[in-house]
């Protein structure tokens, strides 16, 4: 059974490194075990310091700061696991939707419940990706390549059907994904403290607001 949690992924992998295990190396072997089974809010430095028998003071040296680590953490893995969430994405939503309203909200429900489980890694990502481009041009292709072809035959399907406006599919997406993560990020990461209503009422708020603004008219 797969796990959602992208840490406990990372963890798995880095048990599978056959590298030579050098003092950086520990640190980040430790902190891998720590941010997956306490998460990264939760850990600090001087624990991970303690248990990879170094003085804190090694870790902001290499590192500079917590999130600096968790970022050195996640970016080898990230090439090998954004394919596998690709997949595991593509196989948590359902083929036979039978409108574009019942697509949105599976998708919404399905990323939802994702981030709700990675939301560290999440707040800390979207933060490095608005200032480094070169995370989203190296990144970015892996989940196009996996994604967008499924994505595409939906959207196709729809404006055969009539059901949404025939414009081109990236300009779709892009109306989509605009809505989408802008509501993530404010529910996870900009406004998060200021949750008034609840996620079923949110997401079907939103599916309805894409959905209808994508209707054929």
């Amino acid at each position: 059974m797969s796990s959602d949690n992208i840490l406990d992924k990372i963890y798995e992998k880095s048990k599978l490194s056959n590298k030579e295990t050098t003092k950086q190396q520990k640190i980040v072997e430790i902190a891998i075990k720590m941010f997956a089974e306490k998460g990264y809010a939760n850990t600090s430095t001087s624990e991970i310091a303690k248990a990879a028998g170094v003085a804190e003071g090694t870790i902001f040296r290499h590192y500079g700061t917590k999130e600096n680590l968790l970022m050195w953490v996640i970016t080898p893995f990230l090439k090998d696991l954004i394919p596998v969430i690709a997949r595991e994405f593509i196989e948590g939503i359902d083929k036979d939707a039978k409108s574009l309203e019942e697509f949105v909200r599976i998708v919404i429900q399905n990323r939802y419940e994702f981030i709700n489980k990675n939301q560290d890694i999440f707040c800390i990502v979207v933060k490095e990706f608005l200032y480094k481009d070169v995370l989203i041009k190296e990144f970015i292709p892996y989940m196009s390549n996996y994604v967008l072809d499924f994505i595409y035959t939906t959207l196709d399907k729809f404006k055969a059907s009539g059901e949404i406006i025939d414009l081109p599919n990236p300009v779709i997406i892009r109306m989509i994904l605009t809505s989408v993560f802008g509501y993530f990020t404010m529910r996870f990461l900009l406004l998060k403290e200021y949750n008034i209503s609840g996620k079923e009422e949110e997401i079907e708020l939103l599916t309805r607001f894409i959905s209808r603004g994508l209707k054929a008219p």
